[in-house]
């Protein structure tokens, strides 16, 4: 498996209106959750964007951005990113259910612009919990 450079997380871009992103990021930092297949004593990076909203169809130009800036700029290939679907977009939780286009979104990531893709970001306690109680759907 070739070693990831760059993690991008995509949030929701309604949950982003309220949302810092810390604890996505604080979550990366510590390794923890989604995150923790990750190797703590690397180099790896950390870009926090939004779908821009719903459908998500901007996600694409975004992506390409970045793809065609992290090439030109520090030779970082495709091969070595990896998009993270924040746990906003992937599952349900107390920001609502998952979302709706997100289906449309990862097809994007994965065919479009040709990345790895993996769901979730930070796993909330809470939220975990009343998984377990059924009152959120299972991951």
């Amino acid at each position: 498996m070739i070693k990831k450079k760059y993690i991008i997380v995509i949030q929701c871009h309604i949950v982003k209106e309220y949302c810092s992103g810390f604890l996505c990021e604080h979550t990366f930092n510590k390794r923890v959750d989604c995150f923790s297949c990750y190797d703590s004593n690397n180099n790896l990076r950390f870009l926090s964007i939004t779908c821009g909203g719903c459908c998500g169809r901007s996600t694409l130009r975004k992506l390409q951005d970045f793809i065609s800036q992290a090439e030109a700029r520090e030779k970082i290939i495709k091969n070595e990113i990896v998009v993270h679907l924040s746990s906003c977009v992937s599952f349900e939780s107390f920001h609502g259910p998952e979302c709706p286009h997100k289906e449309y979104i990862s097809k994007i990531i994965t065919e479009k612009a040709g990345l790895d893709l993996v769901y979730g970001s930070r796993l909330s306690p809470i939220t975990e919990a009343r998984r377990k109680k059924n009152i959120y759907k299972t991951r």
